[in-house]
Order: C-alpha cells, then structure tokens, then sequence
C-alpha cells in the first residue's frame, strides 16, 4: 500500500510536466501558423491544458494534505509541484502576452525558442519518469545537466533575438511588444531549470 501510494506522487508529476509538453507544442503550433483571427480561440485552447495542469495539482494537494508518510519530505513535493506547475504557466503566458501587444507577425526568433523550450519539456518529463528511482539512477545526473544546457541556449538565444530586435526594427511599439515577449519566452526556460534544480535539491538530501 505504500508503494502506491508513493508512486502517485511520482505519477502526478509526469503528468503535470505532460501537460506542459502540450502547452509547448501547442504554443509552437499557434505560432508557426499564425492566425490572428484565431488567437483568442487558441488562446482559450491553451488555457484548457493550464487549467487540466492546476487540477492535477491541486488533487495532489489534497491527497497529501491526508498523507501519513511520503516518499520525501512534504515541503519538497510542493516545492517540485509549484515548480513543474510554472512551466505551463510561463507557456500560456507567451501568447497571452502575443494577445494583450496585438502582434500581427512571428518574429523568427519567437520559433527558435519554442523549439527549445520542446526540448526542455521533452528532457524534464525523462527526469520525473526517472526521478522514481532517483537513489539508484544513473541517468538523472545527465538529464539534469541536459537541461542547464538547454537554459543557457536559452539564454544566448535571448541576447542574440534582443540584439536583432534593436537594430533591425524601427517601430518602437513592435520593439516594446517583442521585448516583453522575448522575456516570457526566456523564463519559460527558466522555469523547466527550475525544476531540475528542485530535483537535484531533492536526490542531494535524500542520498
């Protein structure tokens, strides 16, 4: 009984990094095939993924607020939660800040980023299949790695899509909307780093 019940834990949170993985594709999906007209709709699709991954969240909530024992310390699966709970959120906050600036065209650049920010999904979700087993894992140390990567070419690819913004655009509302937008993309990286440093934090007491 209390394998599984320490395996749900483990389970809610690959299914929370899922739902962040759809929040990606979906956001690079709206983005490649942009349709202005449809951005409210898509927007509210988006919202259905982000409000599925608060749900999750919030049962998790309230199956350990009941909890006697859990696999690690209670402060530690909030902390993990909240963080996976993030990415979906930096995720929807993209287009909603595409909706709010009215932008009628994709910068290039904005297609870089959710590309990385795929893979960053794509990484974490390995590392919460493998976090399970993390005291004997021989893999984990390599995802987590895998992800400080992928934030750091996050990171270069936010300097380089700033510097291209300010000296190939004139209109100074198309500079303001992109610079907001180019700093949401830039934390939902974050944000997946975010996660594999709570991992890390957690295979560091526990081992």
């Amino acid at each position: 009984m209390a394998k599984k019940s320490d395996n749900y834990y483990f389970e809610n949170f690959i299914q929370c990094v899922e739902c962040g993985c759809q929040a990606a594709m979906m956001l690079e999906e709206n983005l490649a095939n942009f349709d202005v007209n449809r951005l409210s709709e898509n927007l509210d699709e988006l919202h259905k993924i982000e409000h599925d991954a608060d749900k999750k969240k919030h049962e998790m909530m309230g199956v350990l607020v009941k909890a006697f024992i859990t696999p690690i310390e209670r402060e530690d699966i909030i902390l993990l939660s909240q963080c996976i709970d993030e990415v979906t959120d930096q995720i929807e906050d993209v287009l909603i800040r595409i909706y709010i600036n009215n932008v009628h065209t994709i910068r290039p650049e904005a297609l870089q980023f959710t590309k990385v920010i795929i893979r960053c999904c794509k990484v974490l979700k390995e590392i919460m299949e493998e976090f399970a087993n993390f005291k004997k894992s021989k893999t984990l140390h390599g995802l987590i790695i895998e992800i400080n990567a992928l934030e750091e070419e996050g990171d270069r690819l936010f300097i380089d899509s700033m510097r291209r913004l300010h000296t190939e655009v004139t209109d100074p509302l198309e500079i303001i909307a992109w610079r907001e937008i180019y700093n949401f993309l830039e934390k939902c990286c974050d944000a997946c780093e975010h996660v594999a440093d709570a991992v890390e934090s957690v295979i560091m007491k526990n081992t």
